[in-house]
């Protein structure tokens, strides 16, 4: 046995000289539950990392998940093998894109899939005799991942980590469409190739894109003939109120990346939506190939995982309880703008949320967020520390009961911590 200070298990995001003296270790879930191995019983405020779309425990999918292990456990869909599960998917969510001719390229997550969007992007563009096409725009406060391009890709200035980047990737405001188009006049449309953007920023602070700006950023895209490649990695299955997220605001993508709610997180799945205007040189034209791909591409138990949460998100009528339920999160968290340490609530695009801190409150205590976080899980709600906030993106399953005793651990939380 080791030692539980010297134990090797090395986390994600975590600052390891605290984390090995004091582990939370979860033992099971239930629904909006999740229960530590002290038996405590915590609300799972952020759907674990935004993805436990349908709750903990449901019975189909595990079902789903051991069937399909009792009868191809796995097997890869390079070169012409496929499956079942990974064709039916596949199908599944052609019919659910929001363009026309839609093909999927699966993966193993949201990382591997903006990486593939961002190769598939430019090879396409190689493709059709535009090879000077290279360059990727992005968001301030961005996140699309931690691999090579998704870093490359980060809008939240602490997450660009071990440069140097891959080249040719540029920033431009988040939120001014006029911007994003003075940047690619800048560059020179003939050397952008496409324009990454989460239709309402997760990681970077959960913030709703302003009324008009995806419907005028996919306009100057189309007018330049860049392609828009929205990441709907937190943002789909439900978490918006519709399969994608992006189809809310009108836009019709060139390319759609998925992962998270796909599965509810009962099994590793990602993949990209691709039109069939960026697909054709690569199914129509003799010999051309994409050569990439990962190992678990199309894996026949993550995609009889996934096939099972969209049974349960249309079953259950999730995408709609989503919609009720944006506007009483809203309502629960505004409830919370008179406190002190809060600046302002952003809330009611899709079921998820944020309390802005006080930046001064902020300025004089760096650490607030993360010790507001602790002070409201051992009220037992678990919630997110972002930068200078605090998200929240409950199970799609959550109650108005579970949100108020949400918000009253979170009140009691902010009054334990006080004004500075």
């Amino acid at each position: 046995m080791h030692d539980p200070a010297d134990h090797p298990l090395w986390h994600p995001f975590a600052a390891m000289d605290r984390v090995r003296h004091q582990r939370t270790v979860i033992s099971r879930a239930e629904d909006v539950w999740v229960f530590d191995d002290t038996g405590k019983r915590y609300l799972d405020g952020t759907a674990a990392l935004w993805y436990s779309n349908v709750g903990h425990g449901r019975r189909e999918i595990i079902d789903a998940v051991r069937d399909q292990l009792d009868t191809l456990d796995a097997y890869q869909v390079f070169n012409d093998f496929a499956n079942e599960p990974a064709l039916r998917l596949a199908g599944e969510l052609a019919e659910r894109a929001p363009m026309d001719g839609a093909k999927i390229f699966f993966t193993s997550g949201g990382g591997d899939s903006i990486d593939t969007a961002a190769k598939m992007v430019r090879a396409y563009f190689a493709a059709i005799g535009q090879p000077d096409r290279t360059i990727l725009l992005h968001r301030e406060h961005s996140y699309h991942g931690t691999h090579g391009l998704g870093t490359s890709l980060a809008g939240i200035p602490g997450n660009r980590v071990a440069p140097p980047f891959v080249p040719d990737v540029v920033q431009t405001a988040w939120n001014d469409a006029e911007m994003l188009e003075e940047t690619i006049r800048e560059l020179g449309a003939e050397r952008v190739a496409a324009f990454f953007c989460e239709p309402v920023i997760g990681a970077g602070g959960v913030l709703p894109p302003p009324p008009g700006y995806l419907e005028a950023a996919a306009e100057v895209c189309a007018r330049h003939g860049v392609l828009f490649v929205a990441d709907a990695v937190i943002c789909g299955f439900g978490r918006l109120g519709n399969w994608f997220g992006i189809e809310r605001f009108g836009v019709r993508p060139d390319l759609v990346v998925f992962a998270k709610g796909v599965t509810s997180g009962y099994q590793p799945l990602g993949g990209v939506v691709v039109s069939g205007h960026v697909a054709e040189p690569f199914w129509d034209r003799p010999g051309q190939v994409f050569k990439h791909g990962q190992t678990y591409s199309g894996h026949p138990v993550a995609c009889a995982a996934a096939l099972a949460t969209i049974g349960v998100l249309e079953r259950d009528g999730l995408l709609e309880r989503a919609r009720q339920t944006e506007e009483t999160l809203a309502q629960v968290l505004k409830g919370l703008a008179d406190h002190p340490l809060v600046d302002h609530v952003r809330a009611g695009t899709g079921v998820l949320g944020a309390l802005e801190l006080d930046a001064r409150q902020v300025a004089a205590r760096p650490d607030l967020p993360a010790v507001l976080f602790a002070a409201i899980r051992e009220r037992g709600v678990l919630v997110r520390p972002m930068g200078s906030s605090l998200g929240f993106s409950p199970p799609l399953t959550v109650t108005d009961e579970h949100l108020d005793l949400m918000a009253d651990a979170v009140r009691i939380g902010l009054d334990s911590v006080g004004v500075g």
